[in-house]
């Protein structure tokens, strides 16, 4: 993900076991190269509130192009604009 050669539009690692760890592995690589990437679904995981908060904080502060994020234990998921 961190390469800039990488053009991922989707990623999709539900039910993966993503943990705080991983969710701060993941901002970490979408921070260095995001322009492709336009789904991320991270629904049925384990962030804890450390990568939920890691999370939030970056789809605010970063330059993401996400169109749409899920997460959470249901089908629900954010538009982000």
């Amino acid at each position: 993900l961190k390469s800039p050669h990488c053009e991922l539009e989707t990623l999709g690692l539900s039910g993966c076991l993503v943990t705080e760890e991983g969710c701060s592995s993941l901002v970490s690589a979408l921070s260095v190269n995001s322009s492709h990437l336009r789904e991320l679904d991270l629904s049925y995981n384990h962030p804890g509130d450390s990568g939920v908060k890691q999370l939030s904080a970056a789809l605010e502060n970063l330059n993401w192009r996400l169109d749409t994020v899920r997460y959470g234990q249901t089908t629900q998921h954010q538009t982000v604009m």
